[in-house]
């Protein structure tokens, strides 16, 4: 079967090559034969019923420094693939948002992966809510005094953006951190809507698991260790990837979050687990296969195809 594929992920010549998830998926794309079409957000386009994207035909490589080659530039109708890749990164921001809307007129006749209506109503620190009971404690608030009586219940907590991504504005405040007025008063300022504040979990410590789920299955699991220096343990902020096995309670989540997401077409996704707690449940944008692979995982880019071919071809 040869398909033909877009994918929309932001540009390509900044990507990290030896760990991004978007390359390994199309490094394994390109190997079975399938036609990539590559462009970037921006150019996303509906005209009357036709939603078109400006792009090149893609060849990629797994050589750092010369990992890409585009030719053909041109704009095609989006309805003419067969699959649309939504693979740029967050923030999860009203721009984000809009390209959701906008591949929703072509899904399911154009298989989009992950399914933009349900990536627009599940982002990563909302859609977990729904599993509160597998959470440590958590709040979403923009209020002062809510934030103080929280830490006051809890202690040692950690306040981060509700659409952020990539551990970036993640703060660790403990019981006697005199900035947390200033701290929130600068999340007030810096953005419109709320905030997450959660319990921190000393078990960071031992490594934050990312496990990969496609189509609501198990498919891998990667343990990511903060630097010492860090409360995140995010892996381009020097936090340290390494092999590690599902505990009973991991499976116990997966088997839980499961049929939610096979429901909600969310093919791909990867979730945060902290010790017992889940954390996140990422559908944006997921990454960290090609580290479960590197340290004998399954190839979760093979397997990722395996399903969307049986999709397609369903």
């Amino acid at each position: 079967m040869t398909l033909k594929i877009a994918c929309q992920m932001d540009p390509i010549e900044h990507i990290d090559v030896p760990g991004d998830s978007t390359l390994a998926i199309l490094l394994e794309a390109q190997k079975r034969g399938h036609e990539i079409f590559y462009y970037t957000p921006a150019n996303l386009a509906l005209h009357g019923t036709e939603l078109k994207a400006r792009g090149s035909t893609l060849k990629v490589r797994d050589e750092p420094g010369n990992h890409y080659e585009l030719t053909d530039h041109r704009v095609i109708d989006l309805s003419t693939q067969d699959v649309v890749l939504l693979r740029q990164d967050p923030p999860f921001d009203m721009a984000y948002i809009t390209t959701t809307h906008l591949l929703e007129r072509i899904h399911p006749e154009t298989l989009v992966v992950n399914d933009p209506a349900h990536v627009r109503n599940a982002p990563e620190k909302v859609f977990v809510l729904d599993f509160q009971d597998l959470m440590p404690p958590t709040m979403v608030t923009r209020n002062l005094e809510d934030v103080h009586a929280f830490r006051d219940e809890y202690k040692d907590i950690i306040i981060k953006p509700l659409y952020g991504n990539g551990g970036a504005a993640v703060f660790r405040l403990k019981p006697e951190d005199t900035n947390l007025n200033a701290l929130v008063e600068f999340f007030q300022a810096t953005m419109r809507e709320p905030f997450m504040v959660q319990q921190y979990r000393p078990e960071v410590r031992e490594g934050d698991k990312r496990i990969i789920l496609i189509n609501g299955e198990v498919a891998g699991v990667i343990n990511r260790v903060p630097a010492e220096d860090e409360a995140r343990s995010n892996l381009h902020v020097g936090g340290q990837a390494e092999h590690i096995e599902l505990s009973d309670r991991d499976r116990e989540i997966c088997d839980r979050l499961g049929p939610a997401l096979k429901e909600r077409g969310l093919l791909f996704t990867g979730i945060d687990v902290i010790g017992p707690y889940l954390t996140e449940i990422n559908v944006t944008s997921p990454t960290g296969i090609r580290q479960i692979k590197a340290f004998g995982g399954a190839d979760i880019a093979a397997l990722m195809w395996d399903a969307i071919e049986r999709n397609v071809g369903g």
